[in-house]
């Protein structure tokens, strides 16, 4: 599985926050203008995620085990679902 997941370039269009899945867990990049963080968590160590949505956008926390949370923003209603789904259909399985 090789996935990718953009955040929307409207609220950010030069730094989107991004979501890509692998083989063994997922990576979460997040941009701000003068860093960014890379989270990459085993998909055995996710024990929730969350979606919270807004009238546009909608942001995606992931809670690990062990861990803080990780918050991505800013992604479309239908991207943020299809991720919470593909992370979750991982874990399960």
């Amino acid at each position: 599985m090789n996935e990718r997941y953009s955040a929307s370039g409207l609220m950010n269009p030069f730094f989107p926050d991004e979501v890509a899945f692998g083989e063994k867990g997922v990576t979460f990049k997040v941009r701000k203008l003068f860093k960014s963080t890379d989270n990459f968590v085993f998909y055995t160590d996710i024990s929730g995620v969350e979606i919270e949505s807004g009238m546009f956008f909608s942001t995606i926390r992931v809670i690990p085990r062990m861990r803080p949370e990780i918050i991505i923003n800013n992604f479309t209603k239908g991207d943020a679902k299809r991720v919470k789904e593909l992370i979750l259909q991982q874990v399960q399985s």
